[in-house]
């Protein structure tokens, strides 16, 4: 460490001022190789100032004479020695063969008053030792710290925002990487402007576009695990318009014990875009139908189904199955929850079950159903890309509603106590398929749970399955979400593409929309359908917008010609809409919870519910496309497809229709 700070100031020197070093180093070195030399050929130390019979300052003067001027011309003082290498010392020997030659030619076959002659052999030898050995010592000792100098220096400059503890060791966890540069702080405290926090200047945040422009600060790193989401979010809109890109500590909570290290630091949350502060869960809700039970989830490898499946192991099932038709879906999600209960201790952990399975398939449905007897399924397994169900209609709607329907039948059979149904906004009043065949499967649970309680003596929830269905627009984040999809053109260069400029949506983080589907089916009664209060509706083009500015970059447009990432309008697709619903009705009723809703929708009964249905599946296994969306329109109040079929198959025999016609 003194060596470390001893070379700082030496490497900060301008270049002429190394090069006066390494001359005086060199000047020192044939006084000291001269002494020595004396020393070697004598066996006693002689004084240099000359007193008596030896006088070496002759010896001394003669070397300076000659070495000075040699290495100066063979480029002694314009090579860097910290870079040098094979070529360098070539030079050095050639030098060095050369200055011997002359120095013995002078001190030994001429002679000096009273240098002895051996002295010209000899300290041409120790000459080169020692100045080799310096050569090699400031490379060693100077090349990797000034590497790592000149690396730091132009590294990236960032700024943290928070001075508190976890500023201060994140600081501390950076000043040794190889990322990025802090060059200040920035804090909201204003006695802390102007003072220093560990060799860091700590300024006001309204300081953030002189410290861009100044110093070239590119990245705000975002200390403060423990503010309000609403604080985040209006520090995030402060900086928007500084062009830095964003980075961010998780809350407190999710922080592992222990100091803030570089790792913990990662992109913005999608929560942050969203721009909402959730609920804390009730624990209540939570535990009613999981903990000590047997819970099984369908389409467990989703997103939201591998979510439920996280939220679930949390709060201790007996058992939890986990069925899933994509094999890779079903390792990844099994393997992930192998590696958290390995991680637990203590109790005894619930039982993992991974099934490959469709839900489609009746009978292996029942023999699950019947081999486990779950308590509680949460049947997340649906197609619910807008763009390709419309365009595959008919297995879009066997997987959605024909899947729904035979698991619920098969966990009513097999005693199942509650069977929640992960629904959409897509089903309220829907231009698309996959909007339409949710919301069947939603009347269709509906039709159930009143034939059920018809049978019970008209009191719904006295015994058999509770059946329910939970409501709610996107999640952000999903594999199907649009922002790890604008994350990735960003990172590309653009373009952002965005169907319709005017495009809005309801959005919810996935593990807030996991807790609320959890928490929304322990308060079923039977045929509920809940929806979850998304918030205020989200324009995509905004959201697009807020993604490229945090990202430190702007977004290129008319007003902005020379921006960095522009954003393309490519079209709305085959049954998109521009809004989405979440009510069919205005007729809300609150729950116990603030964020959960309960809907009241008409369906129709179970008996001429079930003869449609026979019908619609008669059209399906046909493929009879143009049957199956009237049928849908028949079922489904307004449901408005658009006018063009674009199912693959369909397309197909219209096209080799007329290339025969």
């Amino acid at each position: 460490m003194p060596l470390t700070k001893l070379a700082l100031p030496l490497l900060a020197l301008p270049r002429s001022a190394k090069r006066a070093v390494a001359l005086a180093v060199d000047v020192s070195l044939i006084v000291l190789t001269v002494w020595i030399a004396f020393y070697l050929r004598l066996d006693e130390w002689v004084r240099l100032s000359g007193e008596g019979l030896f006088q070496p300052m002759w010896a001394i003067a003669a070397s300076w004479l000659i070495a000075l001027p040699l290495f100066t011309t063979h480029g002694f003082y314009r090579v860097i020695f910290r870079y040098s290498g094979t070529a360098a010392m070539q030079m050095v020997l050639r030098a060095f063969a050369l200055y011997g030659l002359l120095y013995a030619s002078v001190v030994t076959a001429i002679g000096l008053p009273g240098v002895p002659r051996s002295v010209g052999i000899i300290q041409p030898l120790l000459l080169l030792l020692a100045v080799g050995a310096s050569r090699a010592l400031a490379r060693y000792w100077l090349g990797g710290l000034y590497q790592n100098i000149f690396q730091r220096m132009n590294l990236p400059k960032a700024v943290i925002y928070g001075a508190g503890q976890a500023g201060r060791q994140l600081a501390q966890a950076m000043a040794h990487g190889h990322e990025m540069r802090v060059v200040a702080f920035l804090d909201d405290d204003d006695r802390l402007h102007g003072h220093v926090l560990n060799g860091l200047p700590i300024h006001s945040p309204m300081d953030l576009q002189g410290l861009v422009e100044t110093q070239d600060v590119r990245t705000v790193l975002l200390a403060m695990p423990s503010v309000s989401r609403r604080r985040r979010n209006e520090i995030l809109s402060q900086i928007r318009n500084a062009q830095v890109a964003v980075r961010t500590l998780p809350s407190v909570t999710d922080l592992a014990q222990g100091k803030v290290t570089i790792s913990d630091l990662h992109e913005l949350d999608i929560d942050d875009l969203l721009g909402r502060e959730p609920v804390a869960p009730n624990h209540i809700l939570l535990a009613k139908n999981i903990t000590g039970k047997v819970v099984l989830v369908t389409g467990a490898g989703g997103s939201i189904g591998s979510e439920l499946c996280r939220q679930i192991l949390a709060v201790g099932p007996a058992k939890l199955l986990l069925i899933e038709q994509s094999e890779f879906a079903l390792y990844a999600i099994h393997q992930e929850l192998e590696e958290k209960l390995a991680g637990l201790d203590g109790a005894t952990p619930p039982v993992l079950v991974p099934l490959l399975a469709s839900v489609q398939d009746d009978d292996r449905m029942r023999e699950i159903m019947s081999t486990w007897h779950p308590d509680t399924v949460y049947h997340a397994a649906a197609y619910k890309h807008v763009p390709l169900v419309e365009h595959n209609p008919a297995a879009g709607i066997k997987n959605n509603v024909l899947g729904t329907l035979r698991t619920a039948q098969a966990a009513a059979e097999n005693g199942v106590s509650d069977f929640v149904l992960i629904s959409t906004d897509k089903a309220v009043r829907p231009t698309n398929v996959m909007g339409a065949s949710k919301r069947l499967a939603e009347m269709a649970l509906q039709a159930l749970a009143a034939a059920h309680a018809t049978t019970q003596g008209g009191t719904v929830g006295t015994g058999g399955t509770k059946f329910s269905m939970v409501r709610f627009g996107n999640v952000l984040g999903s594999s199907g979400s649009v922002v790890p999809k604008f994350r990735q053109q960003i990172r590309d260069g653009g373009p952002i593409t965005l169907t319709h400029s005017e495009v809005t949506r309801f959005f919810m983080t996935i593990p807030e929309a996991a807790q609320l589907v959890i928490q929304a089916g322990a308060m079923a009664k039977g045929g509920d359908v809940f929806v979850l209060d998304m918030g205020q509706p989200v324009k995509i083009m905004d959201l697009a917008r807020r993604m490229v500015e945090l990202s430190g970059l702007t977004v290129k447009d008319e007003q902005s010609p020379e921006g960095d990432i522009e954003i393309a309008v490519t079209g709305l697709r085959p049954g998109e809409k521009l809004y989405e619903e979440l009510l069919i009705g205005d007729n809300p009723k609150p729950t116990v919870h603030p964020r959960i809703m309960k809907a009241h929708e008409e369906f129709i009964p179970w008996a001429e519910f079930e003869a449609k249905l026979t019908a619609l599946e008669m059209a399906l296994n046909l493929n009879d496309v143009g049957v199956i969306r009237l049928m849908m329109q028949q079922l489904v109040a307004g449901y408005t497809p658009s006018d063009d079929i674009v199912d693959w198959v369909y397309l197909e025999h219209e096209s080799e229709a007329k290339a025969i016609a």
